[in-house]
């Protein structure tokens, strides 16, 4: 019996990928593949499940230009990376939100915050998954269908049918006779 193994920095990944998400992220960063960020992966992966990750920054720029304008993307990238890319992407509608991960944050603040969708400039990974788990709640209401209960829902345990949906049931008798 022979199994297929699949490499380690593509896991769950797929060139042809198309997403029923409506959030993504992406991940641009020439160590993405270290293993502090593998386990952030893995936490990041439990907020938004679809992750995409990029060494090159062309190949990341093509792909979220090519990228639905439905679609919402939430972004990471290193700072030196960050300050090569984020020019060309931040008009973009889909992309919603970009992080920079960076070991000096004091000269990337310098230049990341003169990009809006820029939400914050950070040090530490467990950071970074605080602050995208309370953005992206947020993004969730903005951004998802509204779903509406036309059913009336009233607290009670004990209650039988003709209290809850009593002309339901007595259509359904009219309709069986």
């Amino acid at each position: 019996m022979a199994t297929a193994l699949l490499p380690n920095d593509d896991f769950y990944t797929n060139t042809d990928d198309k997403s029923l998400e409506i959030f993504s992220l992406i991940w641009l960063d020439a160590t993405v593949n270290v293993k502090d960020t593998r386990d952030t992966e893995v936490k990041l992966r439990s907020i938004i499940n679809h992750i995409k990750k990029f060494q090159d920054i062309k190949q990341c720029q093509q792909y979220i230009e090519q990228t639905s304008q439905k679609d919402r993307l939430v972004i990471i990238v290193s700072g030196q990376l960050g300050q090569e890319i984020v020019p060309h992407i931040h008009q973009l509608r889909q992309v919603i939100s970009i992080y920079v991960y960076c070991m000096d944050k004091k000269s990337n603040e310098q230049w990341a915050y003169k990009f809006a969708k820029i939400k914050s400039v950070v040090v530490d990974l467990n950071e970074l998954v605080s602050q995208i788990t309370t953005d992206h709640k947020i993004q969730k209401k903005v951004e998802e269908p509204l779903s509406i209960n036309i059913f009336t829902t009233n607290v009670g345990a004990g209650k039988s049918t003709t209290g809850v949906n009593g002309q339901f049931v007595f259509s359904q008798i009219l309709i069986d006779c």
